[in-house]
């Protein structure tokens, strides 16, 4: 196929549909002659005759016909990758990864990506859960385009913006004698077990905040469990095996074994949003606006 390029199809279509060289030539904005020669080119360059011409008419011949469809697939192809690279171009299309942890979720963070999906169809939004180490991981070795995550430590190369900010709940069995409690001062659970996720189960500075509340009490808890996700150490929590401090949207996904006290203490703990630095794709910035 030498040298045969996409106005040769354009010029041949415009011939077959028309059957009419001087009507193609108007349709095509350009003058007779012209034309017949890139015909004629194009003929050359396939080895066969496609248009039958007499001084009175031209039709199609038979490798015509059969170049005709092939000539359409290929032009229709051609303005589909057009319009696929443009709309990827203005962040509306393409893939986008996103990593989050579960603690998130009542965040209203489900809410947010479906209505991206619903804005932006042709983005393919692929979800993946893990915890803030993992997912940090993850995103700075391009496997997740936006980290939704809690506590993040600051990480070279990481841009990270604050979603949400919120305070602690301690979660004690349901017949605990401090369950009854509207309020507990982080002090009144210093005797207390503790049920709590272990340092390799995510970033540093996850645990140090959850350990803030207890820490500005002057104590440090007595860990005699850990497990690395909250469903079961609440699960944990609800058969006796200790006490729990959680961010106040993470135990809203607590069994009915266990109850949530507010804890009064300043310490916070923030879901972020993390992408890689410089990464101005379009339908990652489309993302963050969302």
């Amino acid at each position: 196929m030498d040298q045969l390029e996409l106005r040769h199809l354009r010029y041949f279509v415009a011939v077959a549909e028309e059957l009419h060289f001087g009507r193609a030539a108007r349709r095509l904005h350009m003058a007779q002659p012209p034309l017949s020669q890139q015909i004629r080119r194009l003929e050359e360059i396939v080895g066969a005759p496609l248009l039958a011409r007499t001084s009175r008419s031209v039709a199609l011949t038979a490798a015509g016909e059969a170049f005709l469809v092939r000539a359409r697939r290929l032009l229709d192809a051609a303005r589909e990758g057009v319009d696929e690279a443009a709309r990827i171009g203005r962040g509306e299309a393409g893939t986008l990864d996103v990593g989050f942890v579960s603690s998130a979720i009542s965040l209203g963070v489900p809410e947010r990506l479906q209505a991206f999906r619903r804005r932006f169809p042709d983005v393919h939004t692929r979800l993946h859960e893990g915890q803030t180490s993992q997912i940090a991981g993850r995103l700075m070795a391009g496997d997740v385009d936006v980290g939704i995550v809690r506590d993040a430590e600051a990480l070279d190369g990481v841009d990270t913006t604050v979603l949400a900010t919120e305070g602690f709940v301690a979660v004690l069995p349901g017949g605990h004698a401090l369950a009854a409690r509207r309020r507990l001062s982080p002090s009144a659970l210093r005797e207390e077990p503790f049920v709590f996720y272990p340092v390799s189960a995510g970033a540093l500075a996850y645990r140090r905040n959850l350990l803030d509340p207890c820490r500005a009490a002057g104590f440090e808890p007595r860990v005699v469990q850990e497990a690395s996700n909250w469903v079961t150490i609440f699960h944990l929590v609800g058969v006796g095996v200790g006490v729990t401090i959680a961010p106040a949207s993470a135990a809203e996904i607590r069994p009915a074994t266990v109850v949530a006290v507010p804890l009064s203490s300043r310490a916070r703990s923030e879901v972020q949003v993390l992408v890689r630095a410089g990464d101005d794709r379009p339908a990652v910035a489309r993302f963050l606006g969302a």
